[in-house]
């Protein structure tokens, strides 16, 4: 198989009888990355599945409004972090259970899965993200596990660079604070 291609993936997206190969080849590429940045917002790994699907779904049904303004990663990814979003704030609606503290449930769906194998320290982690604002978390994410550079960020979220810088170093300092109060 060929590495992969985004000028060659595009040409196939613009001809209707190459179209599903192009798409095809774009889920190859990144369902991988995208699972795991959806994973570490709702935690539960059947949720991931599930938003993983619906977000290409959505790709797929919307691909011929791709314009190629931006890149095909960062058009996917504005799309599952919107799928994201959408889903924790269902969640949330729906949560009548803790009032005062929202992401408990995340916890507990984190502690009880089966997928999780992490060790003490990354569950420590976990639950200092999950102390984030949702944004904060989001940003965190992408740079610290997928490396993302800010300004690809910034065309995910139409944000400026310096927002991100800010939001990045809060999540941070949050975050440390969070397990030196766990010490």
């Amino acid at each position: 198989m060929n590495p992969y291609n985004e000028q060659e993936v595009l040409k196939l997206l613009q001809d209707e009888s190459t179209q599903r190969k192009g798409f095809e080849m774009i889920v190859a590429q990144y369902s991988e990355q995208l699972y795991w940045q959806i994973r570490r917002m709702v935690l539960s790994h059947d949720d991931a599945n599930d938003l993983l699907q619906n977000a290409f779904v959505k790709a797929w049904m919307n691909i011929d409004y791709f314009r190629a303004e931006a890149k095909l990663s960062t058009w996917l990814y504005r799309i599952a972090l919107n799928e994201c979003i959408t889903f924790l704030n269902k969640q949330r609606a729906a949560n009548t259970v803790s009032i005062d503290d929202p992401e408990a449930v995340l916890v507990q769906k984190l502690e009880s899965d089966p997928y999780f194998s992490g060790d003490d320290a990354q569950l420590l982690l976990q639950k200092a993200l999950l102390a984030l604002p949702e944004k904060q978390r989001m940003v965190f994410n992408l740079k610290y596990f997928q490396e993302m550079k800010y300004e690809e960020m910034s065309e995910i979220f139409g944000t400026s660079v310096g927002a991100l810088k800010a939001s990045y170093h809060h999540a941070v300092k949050k975050i440390e604070k969070f397990l030196e109060e766990i010490d």
